[in-house]
């Protein structure tokens, strides 16, 4: 008798980072078997991380266009992924987070009458705007999934306050955590030179990440002006940001952070950016993944954003809201860099086991 299919979506950086415990899971898993379907969304940074978890895709959709749009992604990635699946039947089809691949993959699956399970489910700004289109994305993909595996309790709640029925939600823990756990028992990453130097060094050493819209235009320039302005008031502080090459980021980047203690690279290989998270003494980021790392890595992080879907990292210590107000920014960060480095502490997205839970759950289901 053929062994249930899984068909698991991905298309973007996060999508395989989240995924890759999940797919290991799959294939450890004599019940189950793995079906993996790129889009491509984004082409090079999904390559890398496939080759970096070792996933080979089953199908690529190859969708990626230059300058092209949210709404094309997903018109394409729905067309082409319907005669995917009439091909392969799967029992249930897998999407993770809030991505337009994510939301495609869930709208044909949908459509064809396939059970969806969201990886990652229930995570709410309540602002539509902020993250945008993420958050509507993901309240979307919610209200088609047969199965939520929640990351927190609160994830949970969230989902509950919606209506959605409890027997379809299961808290799993967040995937980033096996993810993360795994890299750092790995041998640590080649790293390049100017960036091997410039962790050797002495004095505290930042790591900076920004690249969401709602930051492009002036809030990316007062977030520079503060980090200037950090730079001056402390003569040692060193600062490394990979670059997005979205040029609405690039472009300021460099115009606005031409410093010597400022490090400009291009995007970090998944192991390369956590290995170096992990030897920074601050991080400074607009990213949602980010905030999900650092209490992983006992780094204490400011969040660029005016609201969090993430809450619980707010509660470990080492986590504070500035948005991109200069203020905010700089008192957050200063009191990090005076504090120093605390223990570890306990990640409240999970003990790196989320993965093979997962696949527990969808054993039950399809039981």
């Amino acid at each position: 008798m053929a062994r249930p299919n899984v068909l698991v979506v991905v298309g973007t950086r996060p999508e395989v980072v989240k995924m890759a415990p999940v797919v290991a899971a799959l294939k450890a898993c004599a019940r189950l078997r793995a079906t993996v379907v790129g889009t491509a969304q984004h082409r090079g940074l999904m390559d890398q991380m496939l080759e970096t978890f070792g996933i080979k895709l089953d199908c690529d959709l190859d969708l990626m266009r230059r300058d092209q749009t949210p709404a094309q992604v997903l018109s394409g990635a729905v067309e082409r992924l319907a005669p995917v699946l009439r091909r392969e039947k799967p029992a249930m089809v897998l999407v993770q987070g809030d991505t337009t691949t994510a939301l495609a993959a869930s709208l044909a699956s949908f459509y064809g009458r396939f059970p969806i399970g969201h990886v990652e489910a229930g995570l709410r700004s309540f602002d539509m705007a902020r993250p945008f289109p993420e958050e509507g994305n993901r309240v979307l993909i919610d209200r088609v999934a047969d199965l939520m595996f929640a990351p927190t309790r609160q994830s949970r709640r969230n989902l509950l306050d919606e209506g959605l029925p409890s027997r379809k939600i299961h808290v799993t823990g967040n995937t980033v955590v096996d993810a993360v756990q795994w890299l750092l028992r790995r041998k640590p990453a080649d790293l390049p030179p100017t960036l091997e130097r410039f962790l050797a060094g002495d004095g505290p050493k930042a790591l900076m990440t920004l690249h969401r819209r709602e930051s492009f235009g002036a809030p990316a320039r007062d977030v520079f002006d503060a980090v200037r302005r950090l730079l001056s008031e402390y003569p040692n502080l060193r600062l490394v940001y990979p670059v997005h090459p979205n040029p609405n980021v690039r472009g300021p980047a460099e115009k606005y952070l031409t410093h010597p203690r400022v490090l400009l690279t291009a995007p970090m290989s998944y192991p390369v950016f956590i290995h170096t998270a992990k030897a920074c003494d601050l991080i400074l980021s607009d990213s949602g993944g980010v905030q999900e790392e650092a209490p992983s890595l006992g780094v204490p992080v400011v969040i660029l954003r005016e609201v969090t879907e993430r809450p619980e990292v707010l509660s470990t210590g080492l986590a504070a809201l500035a948005g991109t107000d200069q203020a905010k920014i700089l008192r957050h960060a200063r009191r990090f860099l005076t504090e120093g480095r605390k223990a570890r502490v306990r990640s409240p997205f999970g003990d790196g086991r989320s993965g093979p839970r997962i696949v527990k759950h969808i054993l039950d289901f399809l039981d």
